[in-house]
């Protein structure tokens, strides 16, 4: 009894601000409560550097999609907000005064995931490089006609075209990777098949374009590493990073992940693979404090974990960096777009939280940033494994709409 009293008494003094994050804690502590015994989550109020709520939050679980996060803060980091990828036409010939290229030419790839034609890449991305553009520039360049054919080369990349969790061939929720994609490896616009051999395939796009402005080639194209040594003939600019990671985070694009991964590799060992992309964004995360298990770009796979601690030490730590900016742009925004456009349509959280969301069989995930009526900024991360995704989101939900109304 006397107890009691004394915590009554002790609650009454309180100052306002302390009472407030008291009850925001039952709240979120009420609230994971009914996640079981495999779910966790952390908190922080950004603001003030004070922790909120540790929920099982030291015990990795499953990342699904949130894994993304961990790719594209180590994407924004290596290439910087502006970096880009170039895709570039190689000559292995001469070219001859009356415009004939005498040998062949070579379409190498540099890991863009946004490349294609131009009616798709202004459809689906407001736009990007594009063959049109390339076969342009060759046209400007003098060639009238090439005596040998045009290859296409992936070899900037390995040539799996899938992650771990399909044993590296081709997964219907990814496509076939290439370092020389084109369409996001589709085989026609309408998105009905995938490409069986994407350099091939783009190299034949490729020389579809150069025909139709009079170049002519006489040899069919086909697949090849190019020689080295060889001369640009033309050059083309992906979007910036910034604008590849809002196209990949905003509808949780596994396809973008995947190449993310396996340009970070390249960037620093010549070649991407998804093995060597996936140890150099756990590395960054771990000098940030933020140490995960990650295999894959993004997160199709089990086997990418962390706990939530960790996942808030990784969005504390880009908070505090100059692309920070571009990841917070990147993410679904509550009740707006992307993958959040759906959910909290109503309440404090719509428009002030934006966070990345993650989906497998049985896990769900939903960790970023929430803005309270106080004007305080919450970092969060909510894993949760061995649970109806369903259910999952309405209590992800439910802390996003707490700390968002907060004041």
């Amino acid at each position: 009894m006397r107890r009691a009293v004394l915590t009554l008494l002790a609650a009454a003094f309180l100052l306002p601000a302390q009472a407030a994050q008291a009850d925001l804690k039952s709240s979120l502590t009420r609230y994971m409560r009914l996640s079981g015994s495999s779910s966790g989550a952390y908190v922080v109020n950004l603001s003030t550097g004070e922790k909120v709520l540790a929920w099982r939050a030291g015990t990795p679980r499953i990342l699904a999609s949130n894994t993304k996060l961990f790719t594209s803060s180590a994407a924004l980091a290596r290439f910087g907000t502006e970096g880009t990828f170039g895709t570039e036409v190689l000559g292995d010939g001469e070219l001859e005064d009356d415009g004939v290229w005498r040998g062949d030419l070579y379409l190498r790839g540099g890991g863009d995931p946004t490349f294609g034609s131009s009616t798709y890449t202004r459809k689906f991305y407001g736009g990007g490089a594009t063959v049109q553009q390339l076969a342009k520039l060759v046209d400007e360049a003098g060639v009238e006609r090439v005596t040998g054919r045009v290859y296409g080369d992936e070899s900037r990349h390995d040539s799996l075209r899938g992650g771990p969790d399909s044993g590296y061939g081709v997964s219907i929720w990814v496509g076939p990777l290439s370092g020389l994609s084109y369409n996001r490896g589709l085989a026609n616009e309408a998105g009905s098949a995938f490409q069986l051999n994407p350099p091939a395939f783009a190299a034949a796009r490729l020389d579809d374009a150069l025909e139709a402005r009079g170049i002519a080639i006489r040899k069919r194209p086909s697949a090849a590493r190019a020689p080295s040594g060889l001369d640009v003939l033309a050059s083309v600019e992906s979007p910036p990073m910034e604008r590849i990671v809002k196209l990949m985070n905003k509808p949780s694009d596994n396809f973008f992940a995947e190449l993310l991964a396996k340009d970070i590799a390249m960037q620093v060992n010549g070649r991407g693979t998804t093995s060597a992309g996936a140890a150099l964004v756990a590395g960054f995360a771990r000098r940030l404090g933020a140490g995960a298990q990650l295999v894959d770009g993004s997160g199709l796979s089990r086997g990418n974990r962390a706990s939530p601690y960790r996942v808030v030490r990784l969005l504390t730590a880009m908070a505090q960096r100059d692309e920070y900016g571009a990841l917070f742009e990147s993410l679904p925004i509550a009740g707006r777009d992307g993958t959040l456009y759906d959910r909290m349509r109503g309440g404090p959280a719509k428009g002030h939280c934006h966070a990345k969301t993650g989906t497998l069989s049985d896990v769900s995930a939903l960790s970023g940033y929430c803005q309270a009526r106080s004007r305080d900024v919450y970092g969060f991360s909510i894993l949760m494994n061995r649970i109806d995704p369903t259910s999952a989101r309405r209590l992800q939900d439910r802390v996003a709409q707490a700390l968002a109304a907060q004041r």
